[in-house]
């Protein structure tokens, strides 16, 4: 479990192919400093699991869905990413509850830029629209934001994004065109799932996987 506040921004050092996986290795000193096999840090907003450890760099095997389903299948050595150590219980919640689980990939549309802030607009899938609403939170890149607005008929959200969002994190240099991983608040989708059991009926996804 994550908060999405982003602890450091790392750097792809190697992308190693292994068939249907990649192994891949990343320099953050900050997110290995107290790192051992086994524990989770999330890369981008997905959660990995540290295979190796190697001073400031630490190693993770990345499956094939993995990479077909979010944005890590682009990332090339000196990529940077967004780095963030899972959660213990003496952390405070300076986010809100992320689970490192990619619910889909969006793409960056626009950025409107302003003296101390900027508007991003990213457009997602419409099956994950339903779950955004405006002051709610939602998972960038790793990244925890707050929806400014939703326009469903353009499939599209916008979040600003503060000069310490914009230096720390992979979202300052992110251009329209770009991809970037996204999840939403699982608080919401638990919602969904008990109020459709308690009406007798089927999530849309449940609905659409009938023959």
């Amino acid at each position: 479990m994550f908060t999405g506040i982003v602890e450091e921004l790392g750097t792809v050092e190697r992308l190693e192919p292994q068939g249907d996986a990649v192994r891949l290795t990343v320099l953050g000193p900050l997110a290995v400093s107290d790192a051992r096999t086994g524990d989770s840090i999330a890369v981008n907003g997905c959660c990995l699991t540290v295979a190796e450890r190697d001073g400031d760099t630490f190693t993770a095997d990345v499956m094939q869905e993995t990479l077909d389903k979010t944005s890590l299948g682009a990332l090339a050595p000196g990529s940077p990413v967004n780095l963030e150590r899972a959660v213990t219980a003496g952390t405070r919640l300076g986010g809100h509850l992320v689970q490192g689980h990619v619910d889909a990939t969006g793409r960056v549309v626009a950025r409107e830029p302003s003296e101390h802030w900027e508007l991003v607009t990213v457009e997602l899938p419409r099956s994950l629209a339903r779950y955004l609403v405006a002051k709610g939170s939602i998972t960038v890149d790793g990244v925890s934001l707050t929806v400014v607005t939703v326009d469903d008929e353009a499939g599209t959200f916008t979040v600003s994004l503060i000069p310490e969002t914009l230096s720390r994190t992979t979202l300052g240099t992110k251009q329209p065109g770009e991809p970037v991983n996204l999840e939403v608040d699982v608080v919401a989708k638990y919602v969904e799932r008990m109020l459709e059991h308690r009406a007798g009926g089927t999530t849309p996804e449940e609905q659409e996987a009938r023959p």
